[in-house]
């Protein structure tokens, strides 16, 4: 039962100015002559309602460029990148190396907080085989555009929707075919001397300068810069993690 408190003795079961009786839902007060006036009111305390939370989204990941694309795709979310050791995946075939790095990511952040979603992702270069990762010097750089230009590369990126609480787990692979023009030396040189092949898969960033080194590609765009948006999108809205507000041209968090 619900306690109904006097405000002016502050009692819940012996008030001397109030006898509560409870008949179904109707109260009874019955005062003792000469201190009605002395009650200012009574407060009944009764348990809020749990309001539903929403959605709490989480990036993986330290990569401004997933954060801008995520951004640009009006989703609130916050960044808590991952510590996976990316060395211990490193034997596994290309297309499952990002699927498992992906989700590994993805679980190791939900583990630490098991009720968010969290966004997992990795992203590498593939020619003939071979990977190419961030180069360590000008070196690298130089021999990785070589290989690209005038060849046709793959650009895969393994993404994972991790959520400990919902029991869920997702990973998939997306794939871009990208057509490099034919590279001049002085082009290369160039574009190693501005430093942006630095720190991106491959020596290029496709959203950068780089740009310039791209003759066409088949497939996503945002995969080459780092994750597929419309593929990630499409699979939160199917879960519900997020929903969008017609009315207003917005992305809403979905709520539990």
């Amino acid at each position: 039962m619900e306690k109904i408190y006097c405000c002016y003795c502050s009692s819940t079961d012996k008030c001397l100015i109030i006898k509560i009786r409870i008949r179904t839902f109707h109260c009874y007060f019955l005062t003792t002559a000469g201190f009605l006036s002395n009650i200012k009111r009574f407060v009944i305390k009764t348990p809020m309602p749990k309001q539903p939370q929403p959605n709490r989204l989480i990036l993986a990941s330290q990569s401004p460029r997933r954060r801008y694309l995520l951004e640009q795709a009006g989703l609130n979310f916050e960044v808590i990148p991952s510590t996976v050791d990316e060395d211990a995946f490193a034997t596994q075939p290309p297309e499952k190396y990002v699927k498992t790095l992906a989700l590994a990511k993805a679980d190791q952040i939900a583990r630490q907080h098991p009720a968010c979603w969290v966004i997992g992702a990795d992203t590498i270069v593939l020619i003939d085989g071979l990977i190419l990762g961030k180069p360590d010097d000008g070196d690298q750089a130089r021999h990785m555009l070589r290989q690209l230009s005038g060849n046709v590369h793959q650009v895969l990126t393994g993404f994972a929707v991790r959520s400990i609480n919902h029991g869920h787990e997702y990973a998939a692979v997306v794939s871009t075919r990208v057509h490099f023009k034919n590279l001049s030396a002085d082009e290369i040189e160039w574009y190693v001397q501005t430093a942006e092949p630095f720190d991106k898969a491959g020596a290029y960033a496709i959203q950068g300068l780089g740009t310039f080194l791209v003759r066409k590609l088949s497939g996503s765009y945002t995969n080459v810069v780092g994750l597929p948006v419309c593929e990630v999108i499409e699979h939160l809205i199917q879960q519900n993690v997020i929903g969008l507000d017609v009315k207003n041209g917005m992305i809403k968090q979905g709520s539990d």
